[in-house]
């Protein structure tokens, strides 16, 4: 603003109406204004050198948000800058005030501004400064003295997701390399709520936010890249020497749902030197248990035998009971060596590991190189001590010791079935899925330490043992390290069933054979004999009219066929449970249900889809897949599987298969028969071509001097549309109207066609393929053919009407290839010569003048004569009007 005020009022160009003065006045007095606004510029403008904006959660809706800026040490600029207008993204803006202005080496000032800000309600919130201008002379940022600096920083405000302060940059966005020698910066990235971090490169913004013109990252022998994951940003090699300026955002992602982002905009200065960064020496990623003290070397050498100076910084040297280095710094030569050690206690616990960043950096005296190792530490939540399980009725009681990290909001429970060899991780917290632990319940409260399970009300299994384990779980989603495991089986005091199967001996019947193990440690003084069984039959997965269909008498009597029903022809399972009865005593209780496994099939083209989903209380370890055709007398083994399906391919269409299942599994305590094996009923099914071919890709080729479009593509892969019979092709002129079937090409080999007959070229065309037994494909892509795609319309500035058939008649260029009527409606064309008399007029787009004075019929004398002509072109959206003129001269 204030340079443009001195041109405006100082150097008032020739419209301003200067007093009319000698021509070496006003040349002296342009070079004034020329210098002087040059002095104004390097005074003023020449000042930025790097920025970011963060902010720092208060209370309720108030922040306070800081500025960083590093500025050019010699620009007065840096003196008067003490305050910044920032945009709250709000709608209002503020100016906010300097606190804190210091010069460091190589002519780089630190200035930071703070201020608090109210918001008015939840929302997303873009933060951002501009200042002019940025520093002379940047290598990537074309005259970079005049581009303003735009940072910008995202502020989500979710009550939903908690209260959120943004990434702390604990690196300075300033640094250094040479010519030729891999460069690397990491900006230290902190965030103090525990959130997940990523990075990514952007453009460098000037102006009103905008991307800056002519920015270009830069110039490398190899890569320019940052590391998503780490921030490692790395530049393999720089091949100019300069100062460069580059900016990247680091987003913050809570749950899933990014919730802020901080963008970088930072400083390079590349030196043509040989010098060899450092390098450093230590462990690589590593774990520690909260309460546990981390404690490892480190030490940086230097190739080129220069002094080192070792720092570190990050994450874990932020908040409460801070790491540390001892020597801080570590100073050698060639060699630096310090220790990393750090106290931890349960505040440090989280999900997202810390990085602690390691800082390298030489005494080169030419140019000082900088290496940095990042390590990540994850602060592990120590285990919970499961005390003990305890079978119960139809469940088991769980009681653990209450974690020893008071920040703990609960404790998560796991089970399976049967014990798990799975060993895990050292560092690994919560329950892998590989151990084939499914998580059962959430408790809520660091005090709650027992637990019943009963499934939710169904109650546990006879038969099987249940093994648990129990983690504790943090305010961001951090779990422990997993407890012990306990197991624990219920009393045998009731029948386990085991056998709800079609009969293996007599398929085609379709009988039930049921079975089940009698309970082996029922209390016969409370529950006195006779005993009796009574079986009870449920159609369906979810019935609820029992039927009863078999009592027994005595405990022995555990096995029954059911005649009554035949699993082959109807078109649900049966479920069957067993009650167990006193005779003096009443009822005592009933097994699990069991269902039959029901087999459904899905016909498909040269395929048939099994699926089956029994529901048992004993757990199917496989299943074996037996199939015949129509014309075979017997079953043969197919197929295995250890889920609940299975594809049997390369079948004939139209041809009938018939299968049954045989599975094969048991309960995980000893005492009841296993391997527990039963049968499906015989279901049959016709494989189909169901499947429609694969879309097609379409191109087109407009020929403008026929009018004509060549649609072509690609024959379809055997995979998706060998039986290909005929293809659909739609059509529609313009973007206002539908698509209609113009044509069908029968022969499937054909991959082109021919749309003739057109009143223009103009138009959008869509194909389906349809294959024998009438499948119908998804569409293709859409192509369209617009007014571009033929010449644009131009006339020629000389024609030759003189009767040798050669450049007789006055046309468009490039007649007849580029033919006007494949894209043009009309025009409007007058021809006059310079007395402004008509000589001609046309609205067709062809024109075909034959120099004729179409008034008289007489030959226009040679000359130059002038043309106005509309164009009305056709396009897809509309019919859109171009306006040439200009001359054309008549030779003779």
């Amino acid at each position: 603003m204030f340079t443009v005020s001195l041109k405006r009022y100082i150097c008032k160009s020739k419209s301003d109406k200067w007093p009319d003065k000698s021509i070496m006045l006003n040349k002296k007095f342009t070079l004034f204004c020329i210098l002087f606004i040059g002095s104004v510029l390097q005074l003023y403008a020449t000042h930025q050198r790097a920025a970011e904006i963060t902010y720092e959660w208060i209370n309720g809706l108030t922040y306070q948000v800081t500025i960083t800026m590093y500025t050019y040490t010699p620009s007065p600029a840096d003196d008067t800058r003490s305050t910044l207008p920032i945009i709250w993204g709000d709608n209002t803006s503020s100016d906010i005030p300097r606190v804190v202005f210091t010069a460091l080496a190589d002519n780089y000032t630190l200035n930071i501004y703070k201020m608090h800000h109210t918001f008015p309600a939840a929302g997303s919130y873009k933060i951002s400064v501009e200042d002019p201008n940025r520093n002379l002379g940047l290598v990537n940022v074309p005259n970079s003295v005049n581009v303003p600096m735009f940072t910008e920083t995202q502020l989500v405000i979710n009550p939903f997701l908690g209260n959120n302060n943004s990434v702390t940059l604990l690196n300075p966005p300033i640094d250094q390399g040479c010519v030729g020698s891999i460069f690397v910066h990491n900006p230290a990235a902190f965030d103090p709520d525990g959130d997940s971090l990523s990075f990514k490169l952007v453009a460098c913004r000037g102006l009103g936010g905008l991307e800056i013109p002519g920015f270009t990252l830069p110039l490398t022998s190899n890569i320019f890249a940052i590391d998503s994951i780490t921030g490692d940003l790395v530049w393999d090699a720089p091949v100019l020497q300069g100062e460069y300026n580059i900016a990247f955002i680091v987003e913050e992602w809570r749950f899933g749902m990014r919730i802020g982002y901080v963008t970088r905009d930072m400083q390079i200065v590349i030196g043509a030197c040989s010098n060899t960064a450092p390098v450093i020496n230590c462990v690589n990623d590593t774990c520690v248990i909260a309460g546990e003290t981390l404690n490892f070397q480190v030490s940086a050498t230097d190739p080129d035998g220069n002094g080192v100076t070792l720092t570190a910084n990050g994450g874990p040297f932020e908040g409460s009971q801070p790491a540390h280095i001892n020597p801080d710094p570590a100073v050698g030569m060639p060699t630096a060596t310090t220790n990393f050690i750090w106290e931890t206690e349960c505040d440090h616990i989280r999900k997202s590991p810390f990085v602690a960043l390691f800082r390298a950096r030489d005494a080169n005296p030419i140019v000082s190189l900088t290496s940095l190792k990042s390590v990540s530490i994850k602060v592990i939540a120590p285990a919970v001590t499961f005390i003990s399980a305890v079978a119960l009725g139809d469940g088991a009681n769980l009681d653990w010791e209450k974690s020893v990290c008071n920040n703990a909001l609960g404790y998560k429970i796991y089970r399976r079935s049967g014990s798990s060899t799975f060993v895990p991780d050292p560092c690994q917290t919560g329950v892998s899925g590989a151990s084939g632990y499914r998580f059962i319940t959430q408790i809520q409260g660091i005090n709650e330490l027992q637990f019943r399970d009963d499934d939710n009300g169904a109650g546990l299994v006879q038969g099987i043992s249940y093994c648990y384990v129990v983690t504790a779980y943090f305010q961001d989603g951090a779990e422990s390290i997993i407890s012990n495991e306990l197991c624990v089986s219920l009393k045998r005091d009731l029948p386990v069933i085991t056998h709800v199967s079609n009969d293996s001996l007599a398929l085609s019947t379709g009988h039930v054979i049921t079975a089940w193990s009698k309970p082996t440690e029922l209390d016969t003084n409370q529950f006195p004999g006779p005993y009796f069984y009574k079986l009870i039959r449920y159609e369906g997965i979810t019935g609820t009219n029992g039927v009863e269909v078999f009592t027994g008498t005595g405990l022995n009597d555990t096995l029954f066929t059911d005649p009554s029903v035949n699993l082959n022809s109807t078109g649900f399972p049966y479920v069957y449970a067993v009650r167990l009865e006193s005779g003096s005593a009443g009822s005592i209780g009933s097994s699990q249900r069991a269902s039959s496994i029901f087999l459904n099939i899905e016909p498909t083209d040269g395929k048939l889809i099994l699926k089956w989903n029994p529901k048992v209380p004993w757990i199917n370890d496989s299943v074996m897949i037996y199939r015949k055709t129509g014309v075979e007398n017997s079953f043969s083994l197919v197929g295995k599987s250890k889920t609940n399906s299975y594809t049997d391919v390369n079948l004939t269409n139209e041809q009938l298969y018939c299968y049954y299942l045989k599975t094969v599994g048991g309960y995980s305590v000893s005492g009841i028969i296993h391997p527990i094996i039963n049968y499906s009923q015989i279901a049959c099914a016709t494989p189909v071509d169901n499947i429609a071919p694969c879309p097609l890709k379409i191109g087109v080729t407009t020929d403008c001097e026929k009018v004509e479009n060549l649609l072509h593509w690609n024959p379809l892969p055997d995979s998706c549309g060998n039986d290909v019979m005929k293809y659909l092709i739609y059509y529609k002129p313009n973007e206002q109207t539908d698509f209609t079937l113009i044509d069908s090409v029968f022969n499937s080999n054909d991959t082109t066609y021919l749309h003739r007959e057109m009143d223009f070229t103009i138009g959008c065309y869509y194909m389906l393929a349809v294959d024998e037994p009438g499948n119908i494909s998804l569409p293709s892509n859409t192509v369209c053919v617009d007014f571009d795609a033929c010449p644009p319309y131009e006339l020629p500035n000389v024609f030759t009407p003189n009767g040798d058939l050669y450049n007789d008649i006055f046309r468009p260029i490039g007649y007849p290839a580029a033919n006007p009527k494949a894209i043009i409606e009309s025009v409007k064309l007058t021809i006059f010569n310079r007395w402004g008399n008509i000589m001609f007029e046309t609205t067709d787009p062809e024109i075909n003048w034959d120099g004729k004075n179409s008034q008289t019929g007489s030959d226009c004398p040679a000359a130059v004569y002038f043309y106005t002509c509309e164009v009305y072109y056709l396009s897809l959206n509309q019919v859109k009007t171009i306006h040439l003129q200009g001359s054309v001269t008549i030779i003779r």
